[in-house]
């Protein structure tokens, strides 16, 4: 065939249609592949066909070269639209926001797949093969280890020779280097290196000798930003066949003590992290430190300073060489000294090193390495031994500065991992690294390598900001589920698999919190539990004539789209409760669905002065369809067994985006970052642990505080943000206390029990109302890209986890509930 007898595939040339090529490869086509100078970014490849004809768009091409050789589509009807779903969805593959939904789809859908029709390759692999080795933002995602399905799948369509030889003729070229590969991340809008992305090109890397470590400071709990710098330690570690260890930065006495230490080990192990060897402190080598200090002083690299704080401060900012820059070896010795002796002398002192007061960098003009300070250290007390073997006071202790890249050298770290907001610190820790190489014979290398710190809207992570907020009483400790950190995010409901994954695969934006939760909502979606929960305040009535006489008990799964969830019993009465806005929103004569039961219509409603519903009657019309009614009704029946509930919904502790550092904290807490109301829930619902994540219909996704206890004592539920901004409801004025009553209209009294009871934590009156009516089908959204719905369906459902050990419900006895007219606020139940 000559050339003008073949197909002219026409595109832009920087975005070779590499599906294309690919497919059409695989059809045995002979194609004409040129790149178009008169194209664009903008243009859609072409296809021009002899005899005048044109296809426009990737999507049209791929079908065409599918269709030019039927074997190809796999011989069926069935198996030929799955191809072609596939063709569609492929287009879709390009970097932005999108790209990591539509990936996360595919590896759901290769989950228990080789290929993604059929038992062997096809143009629907190909297709999207040729997309992703084309998208440079899937080059990270596969490096984050977030996809394994995908990736494995990835590598084994790679293998192929034909495609291979495609690749390499047609694909795009590796960058070479780190700043090549942050260009063309910064071109294609993704950012790179200290922007956010971690495609790990480590420097002097041999292959299982790669240490790395995590150093936190024994100041204050682990947040979310430390969970980062040590989940991205250990992955960098274990990437290169190496280990991470553990070593407490504990150079600052003033704010560390053994409380820090055990709760940063504990969420260690609660983000899943192996580290090798013992866990060792910057303090255990404070005698190695006090020798490196004579040394250096010796070589002329140190002197003292008595210089005030302040003035030594503006003399760094303007580049001024201090008065006592030029002391003498001898005389800084004397000094040094009377440092380590205490004497008031010594502590008018601190130790500098003498780098360049005349540089551009801060940061190296002359930074202090040793200064005194009087409180006792949290692991060696008031005494210490210095090199003479005498009882000293500890007095002297080296800074950060000076600590961490001679213990890092000592201990054999090759690579330090540091956000990128220390950049201009790397050179002062190369230069002083050198410096104590020179007098510290051996002391090896260390590699900087810097990524993006966590920017995350309406939060503080400062620890002295956070300890204010424990110390202010404005939470409850640094286990808060508003707390930033590990252990409140986790109250909250966070799930370790969705932040390992949003840690190692998402950069850095203004609004991360969000992309969070996403990733955990993605993750709990398919396999928690549904239950129902009516709120007590105005909850109503709803009569049915026709319902059952008596109680009826079924069973109904748990996750309609997840039958290894398991099942639950549902009571079926002729008395319903439903929520006052759901209530006031039905008109009479309307037909509503009862969720899980059927349609009925609704003959009366009877309200207030106030326009509040007081009450309703209607009949079961269960022959009805589902698809005509405008209203999907959560619903509980009328019986003395169900579980009360107190609902907490939690917002951003500060009010301001992003908060700058001089901003007063105590100015931007936010009054209503916590907001209670009570329910009732269903009867399986008082058998939960704590810790059980759940969905509630129509409300949202919660986890259990606090699980249900005999007595009457509500379970906690804790509101789990699902990535969609929502705002809580400003409290309204504190309702008096309702006195609580049985929800069947009787008063129900265990024996025995005759006192008022005052739930402590209802401190509020706003009550979280959601502002959207969402239907039972409506609660799990298909991934935000253009995947036929059985695709993203069959995907979910390959995401089920193993059977839940079934639970009858509790029959346990009758327990005082909250009032039809209970609110929020401070609430008194009587027994």
């Amino acid at each position: 065939m000559g050339a003008a007898e073949r197909p002219l595939l026409s595109y832009f040339e920087k975005a070779p249609p590499l599906a294309a090529i690919a497919v059409a490869t695989l059809a045995g086509v002979h194609v004409e592949i040129k790149a178009d100078p008169k194209f664009t970014k903008d243009s859609l490849p072409a296809l021009s066909i002899p005899g005048g004809e044109q296809l426009v768009g990737l999507t049209p091409i791929l079908r065409y070269f599918s269709r030019l050789q039927d074997p190809l589509y796999g011989g069926s009807a069935f198996t030929s639209v799955q191809v072609d779903q596939w063709l569609e969805f492929a287009p879709h593959l390009v970097t932005g926001g999108g790209l990591e939904p539509a990936c996360a789809t595919l590896n759901e859908a290769l989950a228990l797949r080789t290929y993604l029709v059929g038992y062997s390759l096809s143009p629907a692999d190909v297709a999207v093969w040729g997309q992703l080795q084309v998208t440079l933002q899937w080059d990270k995602l596969r490096r984050s280890g977030s996809l394994p399905h995908l990736g494995r799948w990835f590598e084994l369509v790679s293998t192929e020779a034909l495609l291979k030889e495609v690749a390499d003729k047609y694909g795009p070229k590796k960058p070479s280097s780190r700043t090549e590969f942050r260009k063309e991340l910064a071109a294609a809008g993704m950012g790179g290196g200290d922007t956010g992305s971690f495609k790990i090109d480590l420097r002097n890397v041999v292959k299982g000798a790669v240490k790395t470590r995590f150093p936190p400071e024994p100041s204050g709990y682990m947040h979310i930003g430390h969970a980062k710098a040590a989940l991205l330690n250990y992955h960098i570690a274990t990437l290169h066949g190496g280990h991470m260890a553990i070593r407490f930065d504990d150079t600052n006495p003033s704010k560390e003590n053994t409380e820090y230490v055990d709760a940063i080990i504990a969420d260690v192990e609660r983000l899943g992290l192996k580290f090798k060897g013992p866990i060792t402190y910057t303090s255990d080598y404070f005698p190695q430190m006090l020798d490196l200090a004579e040394r250096l002083i010796k070589a002329g690299i140190l002197y003292a300073d008595d210089t005030p704080v302040e003035q030594m401060r503006a003399e760094r900012m303007e580049g001024i060489e201090s008065q006592r820059r030029n002391r003498s070896v001898d005389e800084t010795l004397a000094v040094w000294k009377e440092m380590v002796q205490g004497t008031p002398e010594g502590r008018k002192n601190c130790i500098r090193f003498k780098i360049d007061m005349k540089e551009n960098n801060a940061a190296l003009r002359d930074p202090v390495a040793f200064r005194c300070n009087d409180t006792p250290h949290w692991r060696t007390g008031t005494k210490y031994k210095a090199r003479t073997c005498l009882p000293l006071l500890q007095l002297v202790y080296p800074t950060y500065d000076c600590a961490c890249p001679f213990v890092d050298s000592l201990e054999g770290v090759t690579h330090a991992l540091r956000t990128s907001e220390y950049k201009d610190r790397e050179a002062q820790f190369y230069w002083v690294l050198k410096a104590q190489q020179k007098v510290w014979p051996g002391l090896p290398d260390v590699q900087i390598w810097d990524y993006s710190r966590l920017s995350l809207v309406n939060t503080v992570l400062s620890k002295r900001k956070l300890t204010w907020f424990v110390e202010a009483g404005k939470v409850d400790g640094w286990d808060d589920p508003r707390m930033p950190t590990v252990q409140g995010v986790f109250r909250r409901g966070l799930q370790l698999e969705a932040l390992k994954e949003f840690i190692l695969s998402q950069g850095a934006s203004k609004n991360e919190w969000d992309k969070l939760w996403s990733t955990n909502k993605r993750i709990i979606d398919p396999v928690c539990p549904r239950h129902v929960a009516v709120k007590s305040d105005g909850r109503v009535k709803l009569r049915l004539n026709n319902g059952p006489a008596e109680p009826e008990v079924v069973s109904v799964p748990k996750h309609k789209k997840n039958a290894d969830v398991g099942t639950k019993a549902t009571t079926r009465t002729k008395e319903v409760w439903l929520e006052q806005e759901d209530a006031q929103a039905i008109s009479e004569g309307e037909e509503v669905t009862l969720m899980d039961w059927g349609n009925a219509i609704v003959q009366r409603v009877s309200k207030d002065e106030s326009g509040a519903a007081t009450g309703l009657e209607g009949v079961l019309h269960l022959e009805g369809s589902v698809k005509t009614t405008k209203l999907k009704l959560t619903w509980l029946p009328d019986i003395s067994t169900l579980t009360p509930l107190r609902l907490v919904e939690l917002d951003h502790l500060i009010t301001k985006k992003k908060p700058e550092e001089e901003d007063k904290i105590e100015d931007l807490v936010n009054p209503n970052s916590r907001t209670e109301c009570l329910a009732w829930g269903d009867a399986n619902m008082g058998e939960l642990r704590k810790g059980e994540v759940l969905q509630l219909e129509r409300k949202g996704y919660y986890i259990v505080d606090v699980p249900a206890a005999q007595g009457g004592q509500p379970a906690v539920l804790f509101a789990i943000p699902d990535g969609h901004q929502k705002k809580v409801a400003q409290p309204a004025p504190a309702a008096t206390a309702a006195t609580v009553a049985a929800p069947a209209g009787k008063a129900r009294q265990p024996k025995g029990i005759s006192k008022a009871v005052s739930f402590p934590r209802l401190t509020t009156a706003a009550c979280y109302q959601s502002s959207t009516r969402r239907t039972a089908s409506s609660r799990t959204s298909p991934p935000p890209c253009r995947m036929p719905a059985t695709l993203w369906q069959t995907a979910y459902l390959r995401r089920a986890t193993p059977p839940a050990q079934h639970r009858s419900p509790p029959q346990t006895a009758p327990r005082a509930l909250f009032s039809e007219n209970s609110g929020c606020g401070p609430t008194t139940a009587v027994f």
